[in-house]
């Protein structure tokens, strides 16, 4: 079988065209010994099916990330039949650096130029047979979004597998492209394949050539010895660097003609306007909060638009009502419209609901064995599916808002915004993919250099808070709206409260640390475009895949060992016990006293919050499902309920994030990391139900200790802010 690697920058449309390429026959798992994303399928349009393997994005094949590595090995390793460069046609220059370092491997190549339909959109235009002409390597005009010259490109990639190739370069110092001459021949010697790109690779001081190789590593420090630039003096690495820039101004650019308006100027593009407002300094961190709000409002709210608030609209009559809450109203008025999430929430309660009673009725009453069917599989299983509608709703527009090139901007606003307080973009990229999972977040982190930034990175992520624990905040959402509060504005809270939560803690971390060094921050910032359905539903699918493997194994264990702990006594009596004299109330009880000061594990149900907090130990959704499953009905206080969700959101995570922190952290690390978090968790509750009893007691008094603590955040961040300036001043200086 033909096999064809997809390589390209991140944001290329790499991706995009290896599922409109693949379709369904696209399969997702891990590449030997490292946590990167594997893609493999199939193209079956042509003679004979074409194996497909997309490569992880990368800007270069030099060993500086895991995705790096994997794509650069791959290709010398595995010796694809051929390979497609994905290139992004609206950003031809950066894009054409790594097609460079691809071109000195001896592998076909075809450069499929995507988005070109969004070039000719702006008025440009690009010569292709000129740029054919200079690459030596077929160019083929895609759009991976719009389907479009896809089957021509892959007809030319096939043609191309059947033939042979070797390599050349750019590159065209003479004295280095000696050095590089030399270098090749000693490679060929030592029968070495592809010797031309292990030749620049070794003169450039790669480490995975110079740990390979050090035999011929002396050619060539001799050589250094007797050259130097006026510019990079001897770092040969920065000296092929900008030859590969040189080559691509003064021939490959060339082929690019902007178009320009009347005074002669090069237009803005669509995205280029749009990133006017969406990046703007003052508007960006607002126009954020408000995009995020409507997504959660969307999601949650059951009061569309605050219809009901504003205007006081109800909904009357029985079959209207029934509509809009899964038959679970008669004759009483409805406040308000119900949000798509809370809508279909509704009607899953009641399809489930529906099922438990039909069986329930089937069954004898008053026996173990239907206590153990109707509670614990079936109870069990409606807690699960009710969660979905919300869970599926939220990715959603999450994956909308990815695929239309936003989310990208986010860590570009978060940098520029933080950047002063020592927090860089690079760190938040991690960040900001724990609101998906934070076991791959927490991997993530292994990009930043800087050791420490990467143990503050980890240690942060909890603050954003992942998929699972989207059943939890459902639940507490529903209870708020019994204190009157609204159940979308409360998600929302929790949410931008967690990335505040993560800016002050960083906050302090730099204020007790002397280290002031903030990691370079370079991102692809990609045009916006009309999200792909094939795209968007493919991400839903992994999410929900993801959830119903845990639902149907993890969560089901956990929630028949919930059943029997609150069905027995200590005496495993067959009878029905009631569920405050069970082994699950009597072990709830004895931790609650622990958690007593944080407010929300008093009262008769205080053990019921304790044993779903610490189930949410081995996987996040146990806590809200479990609250389901023990049919907690009294609301907590404002300030319990705040309190509770602020605990479960900087808690240790998940058993399986714990394990991807143990084996990215040295032991000691790891071991400070578990106790931040415990302590991160229990101070911020602590707090946070300290402020809310204060309040209580004394209007003033609440309001003096909240200015106390902001008056606090604020000097550690002017401290922080200056220390930084003084530091960048020095930087520079030097």
């Amino acid at each position: 079988m033909v096999k064809v690697a997809l390589a390209g920058n991140p944001n290329s449309g790499k991706t995009t065209l290896f599922n409109s390429l693949t379709g369904s026959t696209a399969h997702v798992g891990n590449w030997p010994g490292v946590t990167v994303d594997k893609r493999e399928g199939k193209y079956k349009k042509l003679d004979e099916p074409l194996n497909i393997v997309d490569l992880p994005g990368i800007y270069s094949l030099s060993p500086y990330t895991p995705e790096e590595v994997v794509s650069r090995n791959y290709i010398l390793d595995e010796k694809p039949d051929v390979v497609i460069n994905v290139v992004d046609a609206t950003n031809l220059e950066r894009n054409l650096y790594l097609t460079t370092q691809l071109l000195e491997i001896d592998v076909p190549i075809v450069v499929a130029l995507n988005m070109s339909d969004i070039v000719r959109k702006n008025g440009d235009e690009i010569d292709l047979n000129k740029l054919s002409e200079k690459l030596r390597v077929p160019v083929v005009e895609i759009s991976a979004l719009k389907n479009e010259n896809l089957h021509e490109l892959m007809k030319e990639a096939y043609r191309l597998s059947k033939t042979k190739r070797e390599g050349y370069t750019v590159i065209n110092n003479k004295e280095i492209g000696h050095l590089i001459n030399d270098v090749k021949i000693a490679f060929k010697g030592k029968g070495v394949e592809n010797p031309l790109f292990h030749a620049i690779k070794l003169v450039e001081n790669d480490e995975l050539e110079t740990s390979m190789h050090p035999d011929l590593l002396t050619m060539v420090s001799e050589f250094k010895e007797t050259f130097n630039d006026d510019t990079f003096g001897n770092d040969f690495e920065a000296l092929i660097a900008d030859a590969r820039y040189t080559n691509i101004s003064k021939n490959y650019f060339t082929t690019y003609k902007a178009s320009k308006n009347n005074q002669g100027e090069h237009k803005l593009t669509k995205s280029d306007k749009i990133d006017k407002v969406l990046t703007h300094r003052i508007w960006a961190l607002p126009v954020f909060a408000f995009i995020m709000f409507l997504v959660f409002h969307f999601t949650f709210s059951s009061d569309l638009l605050f219809l009901h608030r504003w205007f006081g609209v109800n909904i009357n009559g029985e079959v209207a009502i029934n509509f809009f809450t899964g038959m679970g109203y008669e004759g009483e008025p409805l406040e308000g419209i119900p949000s798509l999430g809370v809508w279909l929430q509704s009607w899953m309660n009641w399809a489930t609901g529906s099922l438990t009673n039909a069986v329930s009725g089937a069954m004898p009453p008053d026996t173990w064995y239907t206590s153990f069917v109707v509670d614990g599989l079936l109870g069990g299983f409606s807690a699960v599916m009710s969660f979905i509608p919300q869970i599926m709703l939220l990715f959603l527009w999450m994956a909308i808002l990815e695929d239309s090139g936003y989310m990208a901007r986010i860590a570009f606003i978060l940098d520029r915004a933080f950047r002063k307080f020592g927090l860089s973009g690079r760190a938040f990229i991690p960040m900001l993919s724990g609101f998906g999972c934070s076991v791959p977040a927490i991997m993530s982190a292994r990009t930043i250099e800087d050791n420490r930034e990467r143990n503050r990175v980890i240690r942060l992520i909890t603050c954003f808070s992942c998929g699972a624990k989207l059943p939890m905040w459902t639940v507490l959402a529903n209870m708020a709206v019994m204190w009157g509060f609204s159940g979308d504005l409360f998600v929302f809270t929790i949410y931008a409260g967690g990335i505040a939560a993560a800016i002050i803690f960083a906050i302090f971390m730099k204020l007790c640390s002397k280290d002031q060094y903030v990691s370079p921050f370079i991102m692809e910032l990609p045009a916006y475009h009309i999200p792909q359905f094939r795209n968007v539903m493919a991400r839903l699918w992994d999410r929900l895949k993801h959830y119903l493997v845990k639902a149907a194994t993890i969560i089901l264990a956990a929630t028949i060992l919930i059943w029997f702990l609150m069905s027995f006594n200590w005496n495993l009596s067959l009878g029905m016990v009631d569920i405050n004299n069970s082994i699950l109330a009597d072990l709830g009880r004895g931790l609650s006293y622990f958690y007593y000061p944080l407010g929300w594990s008093q009262g008769p149900e205080g053990y019921k919050y304790t044993v779903c907090t610490l189930t949410g130990l081995i996987a996040k959704e146990l806590v809200g499902t479990n609250m389901e499953l023990l049919g907690i009905v009294t609301p907590l206080s404002m300030s319990a309920l705040y309190a509770f969700a602020a605990y479960n959101l900087f808690t240790i995570p998940c058993f399986a994030a714990v394990g991807a922190a143990f084996g990215e952290q040295k032991r000691k690390e790891f071991w400070l990391t578990i106790l931040w978090w415990f302590a991160m968790s229990y101070g911020v509750s602590l707090l946070i139900n300290a402020v809310g009893l204060t309040y209580e007691a004394a209007l003033w008094g609440g309001i003096l200790l909240t200015f106390a603590i902001v008056a606090l955040i604020v000097a550690a961040a002017i401290i922080v802010a200056r220390r930084q300036k003084r530091a960048n001043r020095v930087q520079l200086e030097a």
